[in-house]
């Protein structure tokens, strides 16, 4: 081959050359310079979710995981109780590091398939008056489904509930406006829909939760209100700086914008979603979500039910033609996932659904 395979995952992604080409550069952490790239990138960020009368914008080191304990850490006070609704892995993954915590947690569970109810929510906030807090997977990446972010925001503040959304997988795609929808906070990373390369998180805090936060996080190199803080008096990173990555990601965020904003990311991301499926289709094989629930960041596939078919093969087979698929994330049915996110394009979709066939017909499947 004479590229770089394309990644069809949700993060790490395929990125353009220009955000490549940012990261030759070794950067002072300290340097004037590092410093406003870090000030422009914030700015930027809060233009997105047209934040910056109500939030302000806290980038932390590590995967996009790291980000989400920071939120919980330093929004929920320690004495909080969080509802996480959950309907898929992702969701779990928000239960287990919000009781890790320290943090009382619970869930309200829904099928994989669904989205999380907001009525049902609204529910369960009625009857349990001690919880402080819900946690929102907004793209649920084990399958692909995209929840009701605006209709569970409303639901929280009429009741009075603190929201922490994890937005990894849809910010920059799924259109988030903080104007019309109210969360304590909204995390999302470097390495998804803003096509940069993996780790950095950044946590979007509204300005009256952080300036209510200080002693909440039990962490010293997680503490969102102390690097807030920090960064607004200094303008530097606590720590040491993944540098490479924030110059990536200001390249990339530059040419998110060039290529004009979320509107054009979701349109291009729809296009890829739509030529994968009915490339899918012509394969013979189904999606796991009805067209009405599917986000257009992953499609969650059915394996095709023939004792020929094994994901490793498959995989191998696809990989050895320029392009890497993404397991199942399913216990009760085998699936594999497809990612329609990333600095590709109808032409790379429907070059991968290709390649699809060929891998299943070298491994003595029908495709067709």
């Amino acid at each position: 081959m004479d590229r770089d395979p394309i990644l069809l995952t949700p993060g790490p992604l395929t990125t353009t050359l220009r955000t490549k080409l940012a990261m030759l550069k070794d950067w002072g952490s300290w340097d004037s310079d590092f410093n406003a790239v870090t000030a422009r990138l914030r700015a930027q960020l809060l233009d997105i979710v047209n934040g910056h009368e109500t939030h302000v914008v806290v980038p932390l080191q590590g995967s996009g995981t790291f980000s989400v304990e920071a939120a919980v850490a330093t929004v929920v006070p320690r004495e909080g109780h969080v509802l996480v609704l959950d309907n898929g892995a992702y969701c779990k993954r928000a239960a287990k590091l919000t009781q890790m915590m320290g943090r009382r947690a619970s869930v309200l569970a829904f099928a994989e398939d669904e989205p999380v109810s907001a009525p049902a929510l609204a529910a369960r906030l009625a009857e349990d008056a001690s919880i402080t807090h819900v946690v929102l997977i907004h793209c649920e990446t084990g399958t692909g489904v995209e929840n009701p972010l605006a209709d569970v925001a409303a639901v929280c503040e009429r009741h009075g509930k603190g929201l922490i959304v994890d937005a990894m997988s849809s910010f920059g795609a799924l259109p988030i406006d903080a104007r019309t929808m109210r969360f304590d906070a909204l995390v999302a990373a470097s390495g998804k829909c803003l096509e940069g390369v993996p780790g950095m998180g950044f946590v979007f805090v509204r300005k009256a939760v952080i300036e209510a936060s200080a002693g909440n996080s039990q962490s010293l190199a997680m503490d969102l209100h102390d690097q807030h803080v920090y960064m607004e008096r200094t303008g530097q990173w606590r720590f040491t700086p993944p540098t490479h990555v924030m110059v990536a990601l200001a390249e990339a965020v530059a040419q998110f914008i060039e290529e004009g904003g979320q509107p054009a990311r979701l349109a291009r991301y729809r296009d890829n979603c739509a030529t994968l499926i009915a490339g899918l289709s012509a394969l013979g094989l189904q999606p796991f979500l009805r067209p009405e629930v599917q986000a257009p960041i992953i499609v969650t596939v059915h394996a095709p039910d023939h004792p020929a078919y094994d994901f490793k093969r498959f995989y191998a087979a696809a990989k050895a033609r320029g392009f890497i698929l993404y397991p199942g994330k399913l216990t009760e049915v085998e699936t594999f996932r497809v990612g329609c996110i990333g600095a590709i394009g109808r032409n790379e979709m429907q070059q991968a659904v290709n390649a699809m066939g060929e891998a299943l017909r070298e491994l003595g499947l029908p495709a067709g």
